[in-house]
């Protein structure tokens, strides 16, 4: 039974994978297309600042789409999600919401509450890459005491 449900899991992964893979490749085409599209549109060759921020907050979702794809290859492969991955994709997210956000539209609790996730996300990728650097360090410290037969 356990075998199955762990066929039945590889095959939604191989299927969500396909289809990421699918709307990240369109999102790339729409990206194209309005890059070409507000270039050629007059005044040829000058983007208005709403166009650079359609355009930016698109990059940035296909970024979000190719991080998304890692994560999910990186679970396909080992079977797990890896920390270090999810982090700089939320940190990419929310630069998203930033770059595209109208400051003066948004109410200033909603602005508080997003400085409080990228502070948030931002110390705990800064503890876990300190944790990762002392992890490592222990490892090679313990691979030279193994190697040269120290206690």
């Amino acid at each position: 039974m356990l075998e199955r449900i762990k066929a039945f899991e590889r095959i939604v992964t191989v299927c969500l994978t396909i289809m990421m893979a699918v709307v990240v490749l369109l999102a790339m085409i729409e990206l194209g297309w309005l890059i070409i599209k507000d270039i050629l549109s007059p005044p040829l060759l000058i983007l208005e600042i709403e166009e650079l921020l359609d355009i930016f907050g698109l990059f940035l979702l296909v970024l979000i789409g190719v991080e998304l794809l890692e994560t999910i290859k990186t679970y396909l492969k080992e079977n797990v999600i890896h920390v270090e991955v999810v982090f700089p994709l939320a940190i990419i997210a929310i630069a998203r919401k930033v770059i595209i956000l109208d400051v003066k539209q948004t109410p200033g609790i909603t602005l508080i509450g997003i400085a409080c996730i990228i502070f948030a996300l931002s110390a705990g990728y800064y503890l876990l890459k300190k944790a990762l650097a002392a992890n490592k360090s222990s490892s090679a410290r313990m691979d030279g005491q193994e190697k040269s037969g120290a206690p």
